[in-house]
């Protein structure tokens, strides 16, 4: 099956979640990509295409921010544009869009019920991570048959 990397995009920060090799379970590893961090020169498709890579990374799936009534905004339509350049650089790597609609939401939640607050600006790349393995979680769900927070349909 291969691994499979979720990529939750953000205009600043893009967090990341892997699957293991079976595609059953999800970590936030690798950390969380600060694009303002990024290598001089260096584009943020090329940093993911490093992660597929050195992961060996078998299928990307990219959070689509999709409106709450289904429609796709602005932020949806940076994120398509995006994906197609991320699947320029990675060659036959498939890259699929998966609805995230709450998963960054979700991820905020989960952090609060843990008792773990935002409190520094660091904070906020690990809610972006969270939010990466929400969306892989949700996917891999509907990739089993067992449906997701979101059922979209993936590219």
């Amino acid at each position: 099956m291969g691994r499979i990397l979720a990529v939750d995009y953000g205009e600043r920060r893009v967090g990341l979640a892997l699957s293991d090799e079976n595609a059953i379970l999800v970590s936030a590893t690798p950390p969380t990509l600060d694009r303002k961090a990024l290598p001089r020169g260096q584009t943020l498709e090329a940093a993911i295409a490093r992660v597929v890579a050195e992961w060996e990374v078998a299928e990307v799936v990219l959070g689509l921010p999709i409106n709450m009534d289904g429609s796709q905004g602005e932020a949806a339509q940076k994120v398509i544009a995006f994906g197609a350049l991320l699947k320029a650089a990675l060659g036959g790597v498939p890259v699929n869009t998966w609805d995230e609609r709450l998963t960054s939401v979700a991820a905020q939640r989960v952090r609060a019920e843990l008792g773990i607050p935002l409190t520094k600006r660091r904070d906020k790349g690990k809610v972006d991570s969270l939010a990466a393995v929400i969306l892989l979680q949700n996917y891999l769900a509907w990739r089993r048959g067992g449906g997701g927070l979101n059922e979209a349909d993936p590219d």
